[in-house]
């Protein structure tokens, strides 16, 4: 196979997209990097030279402070991150006392190797104030030897003393040191007794021992070496007045530089005023005032993540080792941040909380963002131009310049914000702890829990989130615009420098310098530095004649555009010339940096000079994008907190104490939907400490504590994070699902209403990067899903199964709302089908499971509880729980308990819904048997319908022998009761034939089982109901696709008289369509639909005529009714009716209910009310299939008795009294009527769904298979047995 050509395969490359859907919502990654960046020059600066501007000296020291800056930082690093070792030492019992020496040796070991960092430290830091004072005693000379010091290097020497204050406050701020060293010494002494020669040991001892004991001994010894041998007041002041006009007029980009001049300018004003010579000098150069205003507008500056310095605590300390400097009373009564007046504090906490200024910010990043992606649109579009206009280009260029200045100073003013308040926040600890945060009193916290736990409120909470998100957001569009915009910027910087150089300068060198030979000199070093004469259109000797012969003053040098950005040495030699040009190198100008005072440059080149100064400060970290970047958005400080664990004696501090977990936890518990999309951001901040952990403090321990907190903090947001989106969308599929109706009668309906929120965007993350790994949110969110939609399953039905059959309404319900929030979820998640899940749960997984969980559960209750407790009213069409005490007792399983999102999401919701569902709780009805066939569905409804008639059958069967005892009670012969004896004799009488009073058990169990036999065929006819119904709806909607139109008597007709229906047809037409159409690549699918079209007008066809589960439920009970056919429905031996000595079922069921009537009218409650009309359901369908209807009705006990009381009455005119009132007959009578009316209701229905004159129909087989086309045997009619006419 040939090799592909690499431009091809670069050219096929170019053509794959490497974006997908997933949104922004997290920081940038951390990117790979060097520890020098365009800040600093990589090769130290050794091309100075080059220039021959005599700054030998200045490179040679301004590479030994940048060493010893970087050592400094290290330094650092160890002291912040130092942990007492003493409390992981071991404790010896008494057993082991013994051995004793060898632990001490063992301490010692273990101590000295820490205890060599601080001596380290103290060597190092007498290094270094050794070399600042020698460099700042260097340019201080009152004559001018050497060149210097340039502005980087000033910018060392107050890097360099800041390391030095910052070394100070840390080891006076840990406490562990010092104990450690106590512990050393101890150990030192034990073990050292056997060691020849520890003079000199001991004597560094005692050194490092004053060394960490003393406060302030690294200021205080480079006090002593910059006034040993000379005095530096003149260099002290320069850095001050240069400390101070750039916090003044703003002139540092970055946020770390201003929080530097703030540390050190305090120092810098207590070393400058304790100068042997006039210390009053710098008052002269620098107000007073402006120093006071400096330190009053910055009372708290961040120092360290937890630790805060405060100019007024470090003048008012240093003032007592400095003596000289306590009679400034000025500076010494500035108040420290716990000083502060009420008011004052009060000011201060406006100035420094977020909260206060997040509609600024919020308006400044909306504003920002479109502007800078306009700005990206335009440079975009004018890459895509060829030949675009120069100055167009420019105009562009220059625009993408300003938006990415503008862009780092908006993130260093916000990361700022952030810095300042904590710094703030530790200064003012909380003191008092509401009773609805904790129950513990407010002295059991510790410090950091009153400085970040309860130091923020919840509105605090969510503006640091907001403006976390914006760093984030700003500096991740910044980063991923770094390639498209790099080329502008460094044209741009190089136009900038071009025009100055070229331009400006030439014009200052025709004007204003024409005669100053000295400054001229220097003017012209600038431009040979710096200038691009390769871009120039013209020739520098012609434009050099120009300069001497005069010309077009007005007239500027063209050049082209180049991405040629100046180096690090030249931007520092530029500096230094403006600086020499201003000041003319002397130390003591009056006046600040760009004052006038004193200089002959006229203001408006002053002007020019000054804002091409601080360009080029900007141009080194514009030039440093990324390095840039990662500096403003760096948030990681947040998280670290060593000071406070030091002092809290703890090992590190539970997860609610951590800052950033506490915003993943505020986002997720307020609920708000701005908030939602900015929930990652706060990870951002682990990142961020991690990756300092790591390269800055380069310590694995504080790694593998941050690591270990997000894993814990990921798997609990993860968690919550289902826990909401779970809540959210059931809580909005329960919303949709109410009743428009009810929340129309409402007058407070709003509250049922969801409030759209924004899990969309989370839904999609695929790429979660965090500590370096890349986390696949949405599977993680899918499988958590999948486990809590099963588990809500799992606990409806445990909760069904702890109630009674009138919860399935309640059931559906829930089970509809949990469904309709998988259709929703859904849309934005992948996740496992609800049917798959539901089957799940219910065990009907297999293809040869037609029994479900639920199935079994509703036989079980049906079984158990409501056959035997449940009472029919026939009026309502309703079952109703007896008030009977059951025989015995259900047990069943205490209701679970689960959080409201299990139910319908919120708790207005569920009571909404329980509302609904208490409707349906007391009855079991229409509603009940809809939503049993809508949850059982086809597979599992024969099952169930199968176990009812096996019930049915053996129910009948338990019957037998009881009937059979009960025949056998009753008298030979009964006769028809006589007329002339009247209602009351006729009771008599039926009490002297029924002698069943040995039997009163019998009685009751027989009339149990008829009334659970009837309640389960009115059961059925519920069930036959509901499918008819389902059956009807089923046929509309598939009839107009198999072309089945209703004729004039009724019938179904085919509307194609032996086509095609019109969904075969319809396929039928469009694959032939797509058969002729050459375009068609593959017309085989096209015919398979046709085929499967023909396949489904086949089966929905044959499934037209359904039949009646009624009407197969009274089949299958007479079929199970034929082998008793005999002792319960014998035929006459004489051939004629037997009056008297029949026992017939109709006989024994007659005297049931005439006793039950009669103990219904007696007994409270009534035994009617215990039974229900089920017992008539059960007894009359018996009767009927036994062909004993008309029996029953001629010879019924009650039947005769109503029969005798409507004589009696007929023969009683005189009155209008009723004839039975006086017996007290009438409430029984009517009893028996409605009994009556009752029997002749189901004997009706009974004739409508299931004749037995002349009927073909199904007889049932005992197994239950249907024989089709089989004549039923039908009882002897007491038609047929009456004597016929001419016989």
């Amino acid at each position: 196979m040939a090799a592909v050509p690499v431009e091809e395969a670069i050219a096929a490359l170019s053509t794959f997209s490497l974006e997908d859907e997933q949104p922004e919502v997290q920081g940038s990654a951390v990117l790979v990097s060097t520890e020098r960046g365009s800040t600093i020059s990589p090769i130290e600066y050794s091309d100075v030279s080059a220039y021959r501007l005599s700054l030998t000296e200045d490179t040679k020291a301004l590479n030994q402070l940048n060493t010893l800056i970087q050592e400094g930082k290290e330094m650092a690093s160890v002291l912040y991150t130092y942990r007492s070792c003493v409390k992981a030492l071991p404790q010896l019992p008494d057993s082991l006392k013994h051995n004793q020496a060898d632990l001490y040796l063992e301490t010692y070991q273990v101590l000295d190797l820490e205890m060599s960092r601080l001596r380290e430290l103290q060597r190092w830091q007498a290094s270094a104030a050794t070399k600042l004072a020698a460099d700042m005693q260097r340019f201080s000379r009152p004559e001018r030897r050497i060149n210097g010091p340039t502005i980087t290097h000033l910018w060392s020497m107050l890097k360099l003393l800041d390391v030095l204050v910052q070394l100070d406050h840390l080891k006076n701020a840990k406490a562990s040191i010092p104990n450690d060293f106590s512990w050393y010494k101890r150990t030192f002494t034990q073990v050292s007794v056997q060691w020849p020669d520890t003079d000199s040991m001991r004597e560094e001892l005692d050194d490092l021992q004053i060394f960490l004991s003393t406060r302030w001994a690294i200021l205080l010894n480079l006090h002593v070496e910059m006034f040993r041998v000379n005095n530096v007041e003149d260099i002290l002041q320069v850095l001050i007045v240069f400390a101070v006009e750039s916090l003044e007029l703003d002139f540092t980009l970055l946020f770390p530089e201003r929080h530097m001049l703030l540390r050190v300018l305090p120092v810098l004003v207590v070393m400058a005023t304790t100068s042997e010579k006039d210390s009053e000098s710098l008052y002269k150069r620098v107000k007073i005032n402006r120093l006071i205003n400096i330190f009053k507008n910055d009372p708290v500056i961040p120092a360290f993540p937890d630790l805060h310095l405060s100019p007024a605590a470090i003048l008012k300390e240093l003032s007592m080792y400095f003596q000289k400097f306590s009679s400034q009373t000025r500076l010494l009564t500035l108040p420290s941040p716990h000083e502060l007046p009420l008011r004052e504090a009060q000011d201060y906490q406006r100035h420094y909380l977020i909260v206060n200024h997040i509609g600024t910010i919020r308006a400044e990043h909306d504003d920002f963002s479109i502007r800078f992606a306009s700005a990206m649109n335009q440079l975009l579009l004018l890459k895509s131009t060829d030949g675009a206009d120069v100055e167009w280009c420019k105009e562009v260029k220059g625009n993408t310049y300003d938006m990415v200045v503008e862009g780092f100073q908006l993130l260093s003013r916000w990361t700022t914000r952030v810095w300042e308040q904590c710094a703030w926040k530790f200064s003012r600890p909380c003191k008092d702890v509401g009773p609805s945060e904790s129950q513990e009193l407010s002295s059991s916290y510790s410090d950091y829990e009153k400085v970040v736990r309860y130091n923020y409120s919840a509105e605090e909470r969510k503006a640091l989130v907001e403006l976390v998100s914006y760093i984030k957001s700003v500096g991740s569009m910044m980063q991923r615009s770094d390639t498209l915009i790099a080329d502008a910027l460094w044209e741009t910087i190089h136009a900038e420098v071009q025009d100055f150089v070229q331009n400006t300068l030439a014009t200052m060198l025709r004007t204003t310098f024409r005669k100053k030979k000295d400054l001229s000199r220097i003017l012209s070093d600038m431009r040979t530095l710096s200038a691009d004469w390769m871009a120039n259109t013209s020739k520098p000797e012609s434009e050099f004649q120009s300069l001497q012969h005069g010309g077009d003053e007005s007239r500027g040098n063209f050049f082209y555009p180049r991405p040629v950005a100046p180096t690090a040495a030249q931007v520092h030699c530029l500096q230094f010339l403006i600086y020499e040009v201003v000041s003319g190198g002397n130390l003591r100008k009056p006046g600040g940096l760009f004052g006038n005072s004193g200089s002959e440059i006229p203001v408006n080149d002053l002007k020019q000079l000054e804002t091409f100064f601080y360009k080029l400060s900007f141009f080194l970290h514009i030039l440093d994008y990324s390095a840039t970047i990662a500096t403003l958005t760096d948030l990681g400080f947040l998280w670290f907190r060593e000071f406070y664990l030091e002092s809290s004696r703890v090992i590190q501090f539970p997860i609610e104490c951590s800052l950033p977990w506490m915003l993943v936890d505020h986002v997720l518990e307020s609920q708000s939907a701005g908030l939602l999309e900015s929930v990652l951001m706060p990870f951002d901040i682990y990142n961020d400490s991690a990756q300092n952990a790591l390269v800055v403090l380069k310590q694995r321990f504080l790694y593998d504590e941050i690591e270990a907190e997000v894993d814990h903090c990921f798997d609990i947001f993860v968690s919550n994070l289902c826990e909401a989106i779970f809540t959210y969308y059931k809580s909005w599929s329960s919303s949709e699902l109410l009743d428009p109706s009810f929340l129309f009668a409402l007058d407070n309906g709003e509250k049922y209403s969801i409030q759209p929120m924004r899990f969309t965007s989370l839904l999609k993350m695929t790429r979660v990067k965090l500590l370096g790994r890349t986390i696949d949110l949405r599977s993680l969110i899918a499988e958590r899903m999948n486990k809590v939609f099963r588990e809500n399953l799992e606990f409806l039905f445990d909760r069904f199964e702890s109630q009674d059959l009138c919860a399935i309404v309640e059931l559906e319900k829930l089970i509809d709302i949990l469904k309709h929030s998988h259709e929703l979820l859904s849309k934005d998640l992948s996740i496992d089908s609800f049917n798959l899940m539901l089957n799940e749960i219910q065990e009907n997984i297999s293809l040869v499971s037609f029994s479900s969980r639920l199935a079994s559960q509703i036989w079980s209750e049906m079984q158990s509880d409501f056959l035997p407790n449940f009472i029919l009213c026939n009026t309502t069409q309703r079952f109703i729980r007896s008030s009977k005490v059951p025989l015995a007792p259900v047990q069943k399983p205490s209701v679970p308990h689960a959080k409201p999102n299990f139910y319908c999401g919120t708790q207005d919701l569920n009571s909404a819904h329980q509302s609904f569902a208490r409707l349906h709780s007391g009855f079991f009805g229409i509603p009940h048997m809809i939503s049993v066939v809508k949850l059982l569905g086809s597979r599992s409804l024969p099952w169930l319908i199968r176990a009812l008639l096996d019930h049915i059958s053996n129910k009948i069967a338990t019957l037998e022998p009881m009937i059979t005892g009960l025949q056998e009670a009753l008298p030979k012969s009964i006769g028809l009761l006589p007329f002339d004896g009247g209602v009351t004799g006729c009771m008599r009488l039926v009490k002297e034939q029924l002698s069943w009073g040995a039997k009163s058990e019998l009685k009751a169990e027989v009339l149990r089982g008829i009334k659970e036999i009837g309640s389960a065929l009115y059961w059925m006819g519920l069930l036959d109901i509901v499918l008819r119904e389902l059956d009807t709806t089923h046929f509309m909607q598939t009839a107009p696709w198999l072309g089945l139109v209703p004729g004039a008597d009724g019938q179904i007709l085919h509307s194609q008289n032996g086509g095609d229906s019109p969904v075969v047809n319809l396929f039928k037409s469009a694959t032939s369509a797509m058969v002729l159409n050459p375009r068609c690549p593959n017309p085989t699918s096209f015919y398979t639909m046709s085929k499967q079209a023909e396949a489904a007008d086949l089966l929905y066809k044959a499934n037209l005529n359904t039949g009646s589960v009624l009407e197969y439920a009274l089949a299958f009970t007479s079929a199970a009714l034929d082998k008793y056919c005999s002792k319960w429905s014998a035929a006459p031996k004489t051939g004629f009716i037997d009056i008297t000595t029949s026992k017939d079922f109709y006989r024994i069921y007659s005297g049931l209910q005439i006793g039950y009537l009669e103990q219904s009218v007696q007994l409270q409650p009534n035994n009617h009310d215990m039974l229900g009309d089920s017992v008539a359901w059960g007894g009359c369908t018996i009767i009927y299939l036994l062909g004993q209807q008309l029996h029953f009705e001629l010879f019924d006990f009650s039947y005769q008795i109503l029969n005798v009381s409507e004589v009696e009455a007929a023969s009683i005119t005189q009155t209008h009294k009723s004839p039975h009132s006086g017996q007290g007959w009438d409430i029984l009578l009517e009893a028996m009527k409605k009994a009556r009316r009752l029997n002749n209701h189901v004997f009706s229905m009974l004739k409508a769904r299931c004749p037995l004159e002349d009927k073909t129909a199904c007889a049932i087989k005992q197994s239950g298979a249907p024989l089709p086309r089989i004549k039923f045997e039908n009882t002897v009619s007491a038609f047929e047995t009456l004597p016929q006419k001419g016989t």
